[in-house]
């Protein structure tokens, strides 16, 4: 197969179109994605990973993309991103004050999304819709807008007890997911838990978040055949991941020889052919 483009990997491009509009990140270089599937492509590793914070080579890739100094280092990388109700910022020990003003201390959205079933999330505004397309949701819907990250986590724990907030990637990549109400689930929500939002106000401020009356978004993806079993293509077991692009579904390629998923890849070298 005839080489595209090769360079540095990144996380998949998309733009909100029916179907989803999919570009793949190579060094300097965007790939459109549509117009190969139904057709033969590849993706080789060519061996080398490079930090994407620092340009470090790196033997390992660690947080999608870090060399393990920036892992040890970065605020974007500790534990209270993935968690964000553990955020230490008020406590004097965020490891980049500046950066968690800038990134943590803006709006941020909780929401209900649909790519496995009906889980809860939250994103910053300007992750918006861009969150729910590399998740595979098929529809989202923002919930409440919230005054910093660590009010949305303390915000997503109270709704965890309600609803999941795991997305099961494999049933995400069947395609057997069906549309739902997430306007109905919300009003049955706020019923459940108007008690905890209450206590969440009183301990936070009456301020700290907004409920939204909204419309759920929906999302098509492109995808031409959805596989029976998911099987997975491991570039650092075996460099050379190819086959007929079934289709692409949140940050995953879907081969008739099995899945691969681009955003575990940040960071490595690789040549894609068409």
């Amino acid at each position: 197969m005839p080489l595209i483009a090769s360079g540095l990997l990144s996380k998949m491009v998309t733009t909100h179109d029916t179907p989803i509009s999919y570009q793949l990140p190579l060094g300097d270089e965007l790939v459109s994605l549509n117009q190969y599937i139904g057709k033969p492509v590849s993706l080789e590793y060519l061996g080398n990973i490079s930090c994407t914070h620092c340009g470090r080579d790196t033997k390992k890739s660690f947080n999608q993309g870090y060399c393990y100094p920036c892992f040890r280092r970065l605020a974007q990388c500790d534990t209270c991103i993935m968690s964000p109700e553990k955020c230490h910022y008020h406590l004097g020990t965020c490891r980049e004050p500046e950066w968690g003003e800038t990134w943590c201390m803006q709006d941020h959205y909780v929401y209900l999304a649909n790519s496995s079933g009906i889980k809860v999330g939250i994103t910053r505004g300007t992750q918006i819709p861009t969150r729910w397309m590399d998740q595979g949701a098929i529809q989202a819907l923002p919930i409440a807008r919230v005054k910093t990250r660590y009010q949305s986590g303390l915000l997503e724990v109270v709704l965890k007890k309600h609803v999941t907030d795991r997305t099961n990637w494999r049933a995400m990549l069947k395609g057997g997911n069906e549309r739902q109400d997430l306007v109905a689930k919300w009003s049955e929500l706020r019923g459940e838990i108007a008690l905890e939002l209450a206590q969440l106000r009183g301990q936070q401020g009456e301020e700290c978040f907004e409920l939204l009356d909204q419309q759920a978004l929906s999302f098509d993806y492109p995808v031409n055949n959805y596989p029976l079993k998911v099987s997975t293509h491991n570039l650092d077991k075996n460099p050379l991941a190819e086959g007929i692009l079934e289709g692409i579904k949140g940050q995953y390629l879907i081969l008739d020889t099995g899945v691969i998923n681009i955003r575990k890849y940040t960071a490595y070298h690789v040549a894609f052919s068409a």
